[in-house]
């Protein structure tokens, strides 16, 4: 029952970081785009689809908390701040989202909450990870970190690249969505997302040198942990060349390989910890039976039907958009 449900709880925070994170990226991008003929193409790109991405959060969090509640509760009290900031963001843009087709003269306040909103929850997720990875403060299983034990200039850097990650999802989704001139500004962008992002990987990765952070053992403890980089770098070559030759299918593709890479390095190098470095998975679960019954709802049918119900609903919205239409 433990492996089944972390299992299923890896699965929902990588379908989360893959699904909401190119359209929390279009929304980064949207803010930097002036002009209507170019905002609602992007819009309309992720229309019919951001809603339901957003449910893989809600079954992180409920896996969490159900399955495993002594890492829900350190973890709600070590990111109390960032996880209201976050949830605040998510709300803004969802709002911002239908009100500003709705808006006439105030459609530019509804515009700046939908990229701010987008930001900002890009920004937290980041930087929780970061804080994860450098290691929260702990004694025993207890968060003795206080209100900020979770900022650093190392969490605060994750946070940007985040950032940066999601706005390349968000452009490799726009190229395989739209036409014309949005699609064409896309494979503009991601060249210097992804230069921005490599730039990214290494400071991060000579920070965790320099600082000596446990995760660096461990990642040179297990050899194997390099296949992940090495099939990332392969599929960097592979969107390279599919931005060269404008094979609108293949960019997206590439780049989620590379976040399911870099969520495999993370996930194997934390093992056995469900919070690196104090508390366990063995420790962080519930009773047995509380498992058991959970599998019987959740584990049997929820899950299931969330999994189909995302299939279904990105077959039926497969294909371009119309860069002229109003809605999708």
């Amino acid at each position: 029952m433990v492996i089944f449900w972390v299992a299923v709880l890896a699965m929902s925070i990588l379908l989360y970081v893959l699904l909401d994170g190119f359209d929390l990226g279009v929304g980064i991008l949207f803010g930097t785009t002036s002009g209507e003929e170019k905002r609602r193409p992007m819009v309309s790109a992720v229309a019919p689809i951001w809603d339901g991405n957003e449910t893989w959060l809600v079954s992180a969090g409920v896996v969490l908390w159900g399955a495993f509640p002594l890492a829900y509760a350190t973890l709600i009290s070590a990111f109390y701040l960032p996880v209201l900031l976050m949830l605040a963001g998510l709300i803004l843009r969802g709002v911002a989202f239908e009100f500003r087709s709705k808006a006439l003269r105030m459609r530019w306040v509804w515009d700046a909450g939908f990229a701010g909103g987008s930001l900002v929850a890009a920004f937290m997720q980041g930087l929780m990870v970061g804080a994860l990875v450098e290691g929260l403060p702990m004694a025993g299983a207890r968060y003795t970190g206080g209100e900020f034990g979770w900022l650093s200039p190392f969490s605060v850097l994750c946070g940007i690249g985040l950032c940066l990650g999601y706005s390349l999802l968000g452009a490799c989704w726009l190229v395989r969505k739209c036409e014309a001139e949005v699609r064409d500004a896309a494979y503009r962008l991601i060249p210097y997302l992804s230069v921005a992002l490599l730039a990214f990987l290494i400071i991060v990765f000579s920070y965790a040198l320099a600082q000596d952070l446990p995760v660096m053992t461990r990642w040179l403890d297990r050899p194997s942990l390099f296949v992940f980089p090495v099939a990332a770098a392969l599929a960097a070559v592979t969107l390279a060349a599919s931005v060269r030759f404008r094979q609108d299918a293949l960019p997206f593709p590439m780049v989620a390989l590379i976040f399911v890479a870099a969520f495999c390095t993370l996930a194997i190098s934390f093992w056995p910890y469900m919070i690196p470095f104090a508390i366990t998975i063995d420790d962080a679960a519930a009773p047995h039976s509380s498992l058991a019954f959970m599998f019987w709802g959740a584990g049997l049918f929820v899950f299931p039907l969330m999994l189909l119900y995302t299939a279904i609903n990105y077959f039926v919205f497969r294909g371009k958009i119309s860069s002229t239409a109003e809605h999708y």
